[in-house]
């Protein structure tokens, strides 16, 4: 594998997305795809980086949706479990859905798909605990905000269920373990990050001017008009 690569990309799913593009694109033997917030492995392969490119992620996407409704939502759900080397062990279930069947590469389609479908149920029953599970407590500027320390990767999952919830009131929900966040302002979700430094999970949070403490918001690209119920969670944020 003396001309195998390993392809950086910004921790995004639309970024993760583009490697892929670009892997094809190119007929790039890759290595590995790994995070551009990890020190990289791979004393045997070069190494590039790769940067988000809307359209090329959603030609990836269009892709896999045409082959399966099923297999786009559990790549995406166990990108967000963000186990240790799930890239590339997405990477290779993609590239078997597009390459031709026979069956060694059905069978192992196959063992691809039963874990990654596994992983997907994880997160997707972490998804309806916190759901279920959330405790609001209104702050003083009156943004009624919750602390979440998930396991998986789910707050992009949620968005949807707390907008139709409470459509009328402001809200965030922040997960302390990766240090960002959903706000709602009463018109639209948006990614947010606040002063880590200034605040933590046992502070009074009816005595926290919240607002103050935004620092920046996340902004993410959407891409098209939804058409499928999950492509309307990810649309969402």
């Amino acid at each position: 594998m003396s001309n195998a690569k390993t392809l950086i990309y910004d921790g995004s799913f639309n970024g993760f997305l583009t490697a892929v593009y670009r892997a094809f694109d190119e007929a790039i033997e890759v290595a590995d795809i790994q995070k551009n917030t990890i020190s990289q492995n791979g004393l045997f392969s070069d190494t590039e980086t790769v940067f988000t490119q809307m359209e090329n992620a959603k030609s990836v996407w269009n892709g896999i949706q045409t082959k399966s409704h099923i297999a786009i939502r559990n790549i995406y759900f166990a990108f967000l479990s963000e186990k240790k080397g799930i890239e590339i062990v997405l990477y290779g279930y993609i590239k078997k859905l597009f390459s031709p069947a026979d069956m060694l590469s059905l069978n192992f389609t196959n063992e691809l798909e039963s874990g990654i479908g596994q992983l997907a149920k994880t997160v997707g029953k972490e998804k309806q605990f916190i759901e279920a599970s959330v405790k609001f407590t209104s702050t003083a500027d009156a943004v009624h905000f919750a602390f979440i320390r998930p396991d998986n990767d789910v707050l992009p999952l949620i968005s949807r269920h707390y907008r139709f919830q409470f459509p009328n009131r402001p809200w965030i929900i922040y997960d302390s373990k990766r240090n960002y966040g959903l706000y709602y302002d009463l018109k639209s979700v948006e990614l947010i990050s606040l002063d880590a430094d200034a605040i933590h999970a046992n502070m009074n949070l009816s005595e926290l001017n919240v607002k103050s403490l935004l620092v920046r918001k996340l902004h993410r690209q959407p891409m098209q008009k939804p058409r499928t119920g999950y492509y309307q969670e990810r649309a969402a944020v």
